[in-house]
This record gives C-alpha cells, structure tokens and sequence, in this order.
C-alpha cells in the first residue's frame, strides 16, 4: 500500500502552499507519517529544499513574493535532485496565474502536474468556462491532453474527478470509487499533492505507487463521509489517512 510506504520512509516534504490549506496538508501529511515544513522565505527556500526529500508547488494564494521563493526552490530542487510536484490551482481564473504557471514550467522540471479539468485545460491552452479555482465547465479530450502535457513536460499527470486518470504520456490508470462531499471541504485536493509528493519521495519515476495513492485516497473518501455530515468530512480525512498508513485507530 502507498501510504504504509511512505510511513515507513518518513520522507520530509516542503511544502510551499497556500494560506487556506497549509495547516490541514500538514496534519494529513503527519497522519501517513511524513513530515511536512512550510516555508516560502526567498532566503531560505534554497537550504530548506537540500534537506527535504520533496517539494510541493501550490499555487492557490500565490503573490509576487512566493512566485518567486517557488522558482528559487524549483530550481534548486532540480539541482539536489529531489521530486517536485506542481498543483497548479485555478490557474485558468486569472491571467496572472496562467502567466505565473507557464513562467514555473519554463523554470523547474516537474516530476508531477496534478490538477483538475479544468487546470488542466488551462495549461494546455483550450477553451474553458472557469470558475474562480473550481474546475468549471468545457469540453476537452482529457486523456488525450493529459497524454500531451505529460509528453511536453516530461513528467507525470494526475486529473482528479469522478473517475481519477493518472498517465506518464503512454499508459493511463483509471481509478474510479471516493465521495463527493470530498469536494465540499477545502484542501483536500491540495492535500493529495501533498501525498503524492511524499510517494514521489520514496520512489521516484513510478507511476504505479501514484497509482496506488489515488486508490487508497478514494478508500479515505469512501470511510470518511460515512456519518453524512460534513463537519466531521476532515477530521475522518485524517483519521482515516493514520489507519490506511498503518496508525493505531
């Protein structure tokens, strides 16, 4: 199981993230027993990436300031060689986020671009209704892009929805199953590339253990919506995350 991997290799992930979900992406990193550090200083990015195991890029709050501390930490990240993921959120909503992601993936190469539909056809240049950082609404052939943008960049592509894909620009994984009260509490996509970072951490170029996480986060979905009541949605997220990765209950 992926997430029983990552407890037992207790990668550290940077996260450079967004205001709004960096104490819950935290807390789910903890719960599979990862050890998460938000930092996003330009001064210091650099020394805290060359002890990290993985960089998380997520641009949900981005400003001037952390645009630049994410290239800085990109870029040393390649450096050390180390995996860095891109969540590049609502970046279809404004024209400085799509300026701020094409500025990003000319900059740093991504291991992983994990997205929603709509974030997707915001990279790949297609026409799309969006919706402040909801996916919104369009039409696009979202195997075939993935496909392309995972071919252009060279890396991994996950687009999460009903069905989640995940594709290295030949094979595609389908992984269907999760709950949609998912989507009625904020963070939860950004904690999954959180986690996927943390899997890219512990084995690096392997579609299979990305794979493995979506499965295991639908299982954290399925468990975590069982008393109906989205209050308690995030705090069951967490729960469940500690069991799957082999916590006590």
């Amino acid at each position: 199981m992926s997430l029983l991997k990552i407890n037992q290799g207790n990668p550290l992930i940077h996260c450079i993230t967004n205001y709004v979900v960096a104490n819950f992406t935290a807390n789910g990193l903890l719960a599979i027993g990862a050890s998460p550090v938000m930092a996003d200083e330009i001064a210091e990015v650099g020394d805290m990436v060359s002890v990290a195991s993985g960089l998380l890029v997520n641009i949900g709050t981005i400003n001037g300031r952390t645009k630049e501390a994410m290239i800085v930490a990109g870029r040393k990240a390649n450096e050390v060689g180390i995996p860095v993921v891109l969540d590049p959120v609502g970046v279809g909503a404004t024209a400085f986020r799509r300026e701020t992601v094409k500025n990003l993936l000319r900059e740093i190469k991504f291991d992983l671009i994990r997205c929603n539909t709509g974030e997707l056809a915001a990279i790949a240049g297609v026409n799309w209704d969006s919706k402040g950082v909801d996916s919104g609404v369009g039409e696009i052939d979202i195997e075939q892009t993935a496909k392309a943008i995972a071919k252009q960049y060279n890396c991994f592509v996950i687009v999460t929805g009903e069905v989640d894909i995940a594709t290295n620009g030949e094979s595609i994984d389908y992984i269907a199953g999760g709950h949609e009260l998912m989507t009625k509490i904020t963070g939860t996509g950004c904690l999954l590339s959180a986690i996927c970072t943390a899997a890219l951490a512990v084995e690096r170029n392997n579609l299979s253990i990305l794979s493995d996480v979506l499965k295991d986060y639908k299982k954290v979905a399925e468990k975590a919506r069982q008393k109906e009541w989205l209050g308690t949605v995030q705090q069951e997220v967490l729960n469940q995350l500690h069991q799957i990765a082999g916590g006590r209950a």
